[in-house]
């Protein structure tokens, strides 16, 4: 049987975060997939429960509910100093949905979308579905975007400049003058930035800043999946001006109609209860950060410190053999080139797993680097 699938598809892989962890034997330790270890909290947890209880199992407004729009325009006022009102924030189903409508907005055929190279995984292959062409930014020994080596990236055709701080996979985030320095740089050509700040409370050193203070050419996108243990939920949202949302929108209608109802309850509770798991995952997440980087260097494995998020991005030389070799001894990690051609020769190791699975993680891995 002949069938033709479309190329935007066919040249496209499937995850290699997710061919790693879906490929390791029972009882493996996942150093792979970035999701906390932590349960989601009880107070969240009961709100949906609570949602099923009185029958809020229907459809929502496509935008998302309105008191949880309003409620994360009082938190991007309050915490990021974005100033958005509900009208201009969709809730979406996870971030990966948000980052999908935003490029399905702004790209086509013919048309340029610049990522960080190491970088997240569906940053290219998104940009490919929109059938636009991804553009790999090396970033170099700092694993962070250079603005003034971005600058030398952008062509004609450059639509989106996505930027991820704090960085999946590399762990290091953006100074307050490099973000601001993008944002320009963005603005002056008339380039969307689509800001990815999914891992924003996870800082260990150094502040988060949002590109959204000094440019309106800016979408950004956010979840509760990491902040608040609520990966399986399946809840992200967007924030931009009335030109983009009104677009994104429409997309977002026809792909998912509107995010899961319970889950935006939940969400609703997320963002307006207590807010204290998330500075206990936080400070649990710089423990074994320090602890993690510790030992790679005590195993003489080069290993930039690790400023944000919950990865390490060691440089080990043969990544592949490396991960081969770990997997065989039950320790799940991902090879550096699943983020991209600059990923070459590291590896991530994701620490969001408990402190005995990664000081077991750790005496296996003094087998394998040695």
């Amino acid at each position: 049987m002949a069938i033709h699938f479309d190329k935007r598809v066919t040249e496209i892989n499937i995850s290699g975060i997710r061919k790693m962890f879906e490929g390791a034997g029972p009882g493996a330790i996942n150093l792979g997939l970035g999701q906390p270890d932590f349960d989601t909290p009880q107070h969240i947890k009961a709100a949906a429960i609570q949602a099923i209880n009185e029958g809020f199992t229907g459809y929502t407004h496509n935008m998302g509910i309105p008191e949880l729009r309003e409620a994360l325009a009082a938190k991007f006022k309050r915490e990021n100093g974005l100033d958005y009102d509900a009208g201009e924030i969709m809730i979406t189903a996870g971030a990966s949905e948000a980052i999908h409508i935003a490029l399905q907005a702004l790209c086509g055929s013919g048309d340029e979308v610049l990522v960080p190279d190491p970088g997240f995984v569906s940053y290219a292959t998104l940009t490919k579905l929109a059938d636009a062409k991804p553009v790999g930014v090396p970033l170099g020994e700092s694993l962070k975007y250079d603005p003034e080596k971005l600058k030398e990236y952008i062509t004609k055709k450059t639509r989106v400049i996505v930027l991820n701080s704090p960085s999946n996979p590399t762990g290091m985030i953006q100074s307050k003058a490099e973000v601001k320095a993008i944002a320009e740089i963005a603005e002056d050509h008339d380039i969307t930035l689509l800001s990815d700040e999914v891992y924003e409370h996870f800082i260990y050193d150094g502040v988060h800043v949002s590109p959204g203070q000094f440019s309106d050419n800016v979408i950004t996108i956010n979840a509760t999946s990491k902040t608040y243990a609520m990966t399986g939920w399946r809840i992200g949202y967007t924030a931009a001006r009335p030109e983009y949302t009104e677009q994104m929108l429409k997309v977002h209608q026809n792909v998912v109609a509107c995010a899961c109802s319970i889950s935006q309850k939940a969400a609703l509770a997320a963002i307006t209860g207590p807010q204290e798991s998330v500075s206990v995952m936080r400070d649990e997440f710089k423990r074994r950060r320090d602890y993690l980087v510790r030992e790679l260097h005590a195993m003489g494995v080069d290993c930039v410190k690790p400023l944000g998020a919950f990865y390490a991005f060691p440089k080990v030389g043969d990544e592949a053999g490396i991960s081969a070799g770990l997997i065989r001894k039950g320790v799940i990690s991902t090879p550096g080139t699943a983020f991209g051609q600059h990923g070459k020769g590291y590896l991530r190791l994701c620490y969001a797993t408990s402190m005995p699975n990664l000081e077991k993680a750790v005496s296996i891995m003094r087998t394998v680097f040695q």
